[in-house]
């Protein structure tokens, strides 16, 4: 009942700054979370950062924070994920998803996710 689209990966430079997109359709006023989680080959989905939709508060990993920064714009239903000084250790897929109820940071709590956006982070 919710669709949602990842945009915005790609080559960068360690160092450098990207910003993903999260395009969200269909029932997005049911959405209570909104989380980006990625998942580099041979690892487990990892989380990222989380923001409530009406609200606003966020909260992310210790291993992006002061780097990552996540925001959504409800005009647009669309969420985003500000990444800068980023480290080749930051490589990897990375999913956005939203849940409908109370969630925290595990992946199984977040029902509806997209397909994915690739970054890579060159040394």
């Amino acid at each position: 009942q919710v669709r949602l689209v990842e945009s915005g990966g790609g080559l960068v430079q360690a160092g450098g700054s990207l910003r993903l997109s999260c395009a969200a359709s269909g029932r997005t006023l049911s959405i209570y979370r909104t989380a980006w989680f990625r998942q580099a080959p041979g690892r487990e989905r990892e989380f990222v950062s989380r923001i409530n939709w009406i609200s606003g508060i966020t909260f992310h990993a210790d291993s992006v924070k002061g780097r990552f920064t996540i925001s959504r714009d409800n005009v647009k239903n669309t969420a985003y994920l500000q990444m800068n000084s980023l480290k080749p250790e930051d490589a990897a897929v990375y999913y956005c998803a939203v849940s409908t109820v109370i969630t925290d940071s595990d992946p199984g709590e977040y029902g509806y996710w997209g397909q994915g956006t690739q970054v890579t982070v060159s040394s």
